[in-house]
């Protein structure tokens, strides 16, 4: 029997000794649930594909005959002098540090699994040397040579899933170029994780001293196995729920004005057109967001929808974006591999909205959506019963998203990321944007199927002059932001919203 009228036991105690007591009660009360916790998998299990990257996988078998759709490639500079073999010691090292690029995929029980490779004792690093081309050249055949790299399609049973080929131009300018299946990378591990490893790794090994980088905690089968755990009952629940307010019933289709009509079949051909803002415009866009307590991403995303508002008409818009959904947690920040899922962000602009409005609405959107992001969109869409062609994103066709902020490398060394395509698009048009200290630079992904080049060019033109225009002035409606419109010669299509 409990004596509710004792004396409390903190009572009991001298100060110092109840004040102990209670910032020890404290940190038990914050102390996260077990189902909270990613830890080591058992050596028996069988490994599943995290939830979005399954839906990679699973799109990809659908569309093997198709372009290289799932190709990520990034390339690493180095301007001085290069170690061949203790670079390929650098890169077998980050491979045996993170199982993910040493991973395959099979079927078990007619269900995908993780197949992890043993670490390489050495890497065979593809090396060709330019310096015998006369100097006029060796760029066309460098660009050549990449190309073909990004291009060439990955065997996802077989492996590997990345690889790699460096590129010598001059005695002391050298390229190393990465091309990964998408299903096994991520923006921060391209960004950030990967570049900062390498070169840290090769700045020891080129001095005889070891590894400065300690044994990672988790591996990305851990996370996978811990979220198939943590995605269910009333997690999963609460997030459907979301998403069956934000997207039930009816959902609008973007009449996005086509340069052609849209082919019978979908080909998933892909450009790509990089582009740069300059860096005044950069400085104007991080003070709107200090001014009005929004991010980045919401005055891009605003400005996007208020684009598009000017373009078709249309007062209710969906666009997606790529939520680092597997990143929230502490344990993977060090981990490569894929935590990325394709998210819609619904936002309804209209003429007489004020473009400040118009961003605390995108920051509201933004916040709700990133809170709710682990659910994948095709399990949405059989929860509400959305008709789309299995090969394809529902509920939208038009994605924009921020890059991660990129990593601070020694001297003599840097990294590129939008000079090479892999020929296909998952969208009919995807900017993707990058903030420098030097100004925005992006790259637009888009299907020449549908869109000219100076289509597109047009249309990053008018959406520079819009958010200058909106930065300049917020309190402006949105029918007081006139743009060019280099797109509304156009052909209007109605197949950039669901299939």
């Amino acid at each position: 029997m409990i004596d509710t009228h004792a004396t409390p036991l903190s009572a009991q105690f001298s100060e110092a000794k109840r004040k102990l007591l209670e910032n020890t009660l404290a940190k038990i009360s914050l102390r996260p649930p077990d189902s909270w916790v990613i830890s080591r998998r058992p050596a028996d299990r069988e490994i599943p594909l995290a939830v979005a990257q399954e839906q990679v996988w699973q799109r990809a078998q659908k569309l093997r005959r198709r372009p290289a759709l799932y190709n990520e490639c990034i390339t690493i500079h180095r301007n001085g002098p290069l170690d061949i073999p203790t670079l390929e010691r650098s890169l077998a090292e980050v491979l045996r540090r993170h199982e993910i690029w040493r991973t395959c995929f099979g079927v078990k029980e007619g269900k995908p699994v993780q197949i992890i490779q043993p670490a390489l004792q050495s890497l065979g690093l593809p090396v060709v040397d330019l310096r015998g081309l006369p100097k006029e050249k060796r760029e066309m055949e460098a660009s050549r040579l990449a190309f073909e790299h990004s291009r060439a399609p990955f065997d996802m049973q077989q492996g590997p899933l990345v690889r790699f080929l460096l590129l010598q131009l001059e005695d002391q300018e050298f390229r190393l170029h990465l091309t990964m299946h998408q299903s096994v990378v991520d923006g921060v591990s391209v960004y950030r994780v990967f570049p900062k490893e390498l070169t840290t790794l090769y700045e020891a090994f080129s001095v005889n001293k070891p590894s400065p980088l300690s044994d990672l905690p988790i591996q990305y089968a851990d996370y996978s196995c811990w979220q198939r755990g943590w995605l269910r009952g009333e997690t999963l629940g609460q997030q459907l729920a979301y998403w069956q307010k934000q997207l039930g019933g009816d959902l609008p289709v973007l009449n996005w004005p086509n340069d052609r009509p849209r082919p019978a079949t979908e080909s998933y051909r892909g450009e790509i057109l990089p582009f740069a803002w300059s860096a005044r415009l950069s400085e104007v866009l991080q003070e709107l967001g200090q001014r009005e307590g929004v991010t980045l991403f919401s005055i891009l995303l605003a400005g996007f929808t208020a684009l598009l508002h000017q373009y078709t008409g249309q007062d209710d818009i969906i666009v997606g974006t790529l939520s680092p959904s597997g990143r929230k947690r502490s344990e993977v920040q060090g981990l490569i591999g894929y935590f990325l899922n394709p998210v819609a962000l619904r936002v309804r602009p209209s003429g007489s909205l004020r473009f400040r409005d118009l961003l605390l609405q995108a920051r509201t959107v933004v916040s709700e959506a990133l809170s709710n992001d682990d659910v994948p969109l095709e399990w949405l869409a059989e929860e509400l019963r959305v008709k789309s062609d299995a090969t394809r994103h529902p509920f939208f066709q038009l994605a924009i998203s921020l890059g991660p902020e990129v990593v601070e490398l020694p001297a003599g060394w840097g990294q590129t990321f939008m000079d090479v395509g892999g020929g296909g698009a998952r969208w009919d048009l995807y900017l993707e944007f990058s903030s420098r200290t030097s100004g925005m630079i992006g790259r637009a992904q888009f299907n020449p199927d549908l869109f000219e080049r100076t289509t597109v060019e047009g249309a990053l033109g008018d959406l520079e002059a819009l958010l200058e225009a909106a930065s300049a002035n917020p309190l402006l409606r949105l029918s007081e932001l006139t743009v060019r419109k280099a797109s509304q010669t156009c052909t209007t299509s109605a197949g950039a919203g669901r299939p």
